[in-house]
């Protein structure tokens, strides 16, 4: 019998909105081993290997084995536990992002059933969470490479969905919305241009919103552009009113007291704290070993 073991990495800063790799890994449980029971606050995808488990979440639990997958939704209290007999080996990837419901309702997954058995391209599901692996650290590049790995893992789930789904409108508006902030979103745009982008009134755009992300087009606005912010306060020497101009304010004061309410300080100290932060991690490569990495 293998040895036990398991390989996981935690992503420290979450850098693109619409999808990004949470944490990624593969483990070879002892027998019974058991996680939960918890919540997570990210969705989470388990590929099985090998061997067979349990998970458990709203009430009904589900024997898996080799060749199926488990998604836990966020918020949702799930218990997993492997079998004493043949302890399971599985792979996962942990995501967030605007883009994530979306795809996964044009999956065989949903809360009312987030497993799906004997999947036709396991191997491809299973070979991508490995890529996204491959691809770990915590620049900009390995970001899009592990997002991009992402994106065709969930594709494989699309792809082996057993039925056409209709399409859900909501979704629909939603990404439409998405697609709109993300193109104009260095201008001076409002909710009104969103909804006469997307066809709807400003009423029925933020229920569609709100019914989706759980937020309102305002709010998406105002986080996108913020994450934007904090890329350019890291990447780039431009001054605070070079940046709030580059993200849609005209006026850097206004800019600052948003920034300031998202992330509880100043642009000009998140900069600091930044620099500091590449600072000291710059101070301890020498002598750094591949298993900095591992958790």
């Amino acid at each position: 019998m293998s040895a036990n073991y398991k390989n996981s990495y935690k992503v420290s800063e979450k850098e693109l909105v619409s999808l990004s790799v949470y944490n990624v890994g593969f483990q070879k449980c002892t027998p019974g081993y058991q996680w939960g029971p918890g919540i997570r606050d990210h969705y989470l995808i388990h590929y099985i290997i090998s061997g067979s488990g349990s998970y458990i979440v709203n009430g009904n639990t589900y024997t898996l084995s080799a060749g199926d997958a488990f998604l836990v939704y966020p918020n949702t209290e799930v218990t997993y536990i492997a079998s004493h007999k043949s302890p399971w080996e599985y792979a996962w990837v942990g995501f967030t992002g605007s883009d994530a419901s979306i795809i996964l309702k044009a999956t065989d997954f949903s809360p009312n059933s987030p497993v799906i058995h004997k999947n036709p391209l396991g191997e491809s599901i299973h070979r991508q969470i490995l890529h996204i692996y491959d691809a770990r650290g915590n620049e900009l590049e390995h970001a899009v490479e592990m997002t991009g790995r992402l994106y065709t893992m969930l594709s494989l789930f699309m792809q082996t969905a057993s039925h056409e789904k209709a399409p859900d409108t909501a979704n629909s508006y939603v990404q439409k919305g998405i697609e709109y902030i993300t193109a104009n979103y260095s201008y001076a745009v409002t909710v009104e241009d969103i909804a006469d982008y997307v066809g709807l009134s400003r009423s029925h755009l933020f229920r569609s919103f709100q019914n989706v992300l759980h937020i309102s087009p305002k709010e998406y606005l105002t986080v996108f552009r913020m994450k934007q912010a904090c890329y350019l306060l890291e990447h780039s020497n431009l001054s605070i009113t070079a940046i709030a101009n580059s993200i849609g304010f005209d006026n850097s004061l206004y800019f600052s007291k948003i920034f300031h309410k998202q992330k509880q300080m100043s642009p000009r100290d998140y900069r600091k704290q930044f620099q500091k932060k590449i600072t000291k991690k710059d101070s301890r490569k020498t002598g750094a070993c591949p298993s900095a990495y591992y958790n």
